[in-house]
């Protein structure tokens, strides 16, 4: 697939250069030499990226910036400039550049931040595609039955998408999801991001008790380039990555003690500071959490911090086991047969009356899983 490129500078002799090197590697480029023709282009060719001068005649390429991002915020912006500072950079990111280079301009080293733009251009579209697809099949409306107990957890789902509509993000509580393992909580975090405001955002999840605690650390929080052995590189944690979204915590009762202090902290501060580094990123993350265990034993084992407990408590929501749910069992039975009786083909496939028996008496440890 060709990338398209427009190159918004000024100077005749770097753009030709930067062009020429450029199309032999296949790229399709098209030049502006002002912000102000560089901005008309955007809409008529579309690029992928855009390599912008920072010091142009007319309008400067921050203005230019802020301009591009308000037409379409998905285009990777490289910033140009001859006088670079690390003000000046900062200033670049935090505007939304995707990266700032100065020059002279080394073109391999252009091509090589060209291709990673790409890159990162493809795995946010497959993360935005894989994020609608999961939306769609994990609303409020994935958790089914007929039962009075699936009725009232539903109610309950409703009330808490309800208030926090009117909630800032900031005053948002984090909700403590209970329940035997295989009832569906993981269903029911993803109903609550899903079917709420944040829908549009990420929603990041991770299992506690499946990751060895010194890791989950590092999953959690991200490190900084060199802060213990083997951290070559800088790395963004899980709660950074959710940022403006929700971070579903499953199995917290299974999360090392000393782990617990620092993600109260994070719930309360609504700060967190990589691993090797010395400053807070303020981020503005839904916390949901999820148990089979009773945390409420934990703590008094001194194995669950009680602080922990409490701010998670504010809100719980209890899923019921599939026993306590009446005939629901026949019912989501009767759903899966059909779903799976439309793929292989057998789309009038139904239980007889002893199958159908033998479903309603049975006890279903292993719940709906």
């Amino acid at each position: 697939m060709t990338t398209s490129v427009l190159l918004i500078e000024d100077e005749a002799t770097l753009a030709k250069n930067i062009c020429a090197y450029l199309v032999r590697y296949e790229y399709d480029v098209r030049v502006a030499t002002t912000a102000e023709s560089g901005l008309s282009e955007v809409d008529a060719f579309k690029p992928d990226i855009i390599v912008l001068d920072f010091n142009l005649p007319g309008m400067n390429g921050m203005e230019a910036l802020a301009r591009i991002r308000a037409i379409d915020r998905q285009i990777k912006v490289i910033m140009i400039t001859a006088h670079g500072s690390i003000d000046l950079a900062v200033e670049a990111m935090q505007a939304g550049a995707y990266h700032f280079i100065t020059k002279p301009i080394a073109l391999n080293k252009l091509r090589v931040m060209l291709e990673k733009a790409m890159q990162d251009e493809r795995r946010d579209q497959a993360l935005s595609y894989y994020q609608r697809k999961l939306g769609n099949e994990a609303g409020l409306e994935t958790l089914l039955g007929e039962s009075t107990a699936i009725q009232a957890l539903k109610r309950k789902v409703d009330q808490i998408l309800s208030a926090e509509q009117s909630l800032q993000d900031s005053d948002v509580p984090a909700v403590l999801i209970c329940g035997e393992t295989g009832t569906g909580k993981e269903l029911v975090a993803r109903a609550l991001h899903f079917s709420g405001p944040r829908r549009e955002k990420p929603f990041v999840e991770i299992n506690c008790a499946s990751i060895h605690q010194n890791l989950l650390e590092s999953e959690l929080f991200g490190h900084e380039r060199g802060a213990f052995t083997d951290a070559h590189e800088r790395k963004f944690g899980l709660f950074e990555t959710a940022e403006g979204g929700t971070l579903f915590l499953d199995e917290i009762g299974d999360m090392d003690i000393g782990l617990q202090a620092r993600v109260l902290k994070v719930i309360e501060d609504k700060n967190v500071r990589r691993l090797g580094s010395a400053r807070d990123q303020h981020i503005n993350v839904r916390i949901l959490a999820a148990t089979h265990r009773s945390l409420e034993k934990l703590v008094q084992e001194g194995k669950f911090r009680s602080d922990l407990y409490f701010r998670l408590r504010m809100v719980q929501i209890a899923v019921p086991p599939l026993r306590g749910r009446g005939d629901d069992a026949f019912f989501l039975a009767t759903h899966f047969l059909a779903v799976h009786g439309a793929r292989y083909g057998r789309a009038n496939i139904s239980f007889d009356s002893s199958a159908e028996e033998m479903l309603r008496l049975h006890t279903w440890p292993g719940n709906v899983r």
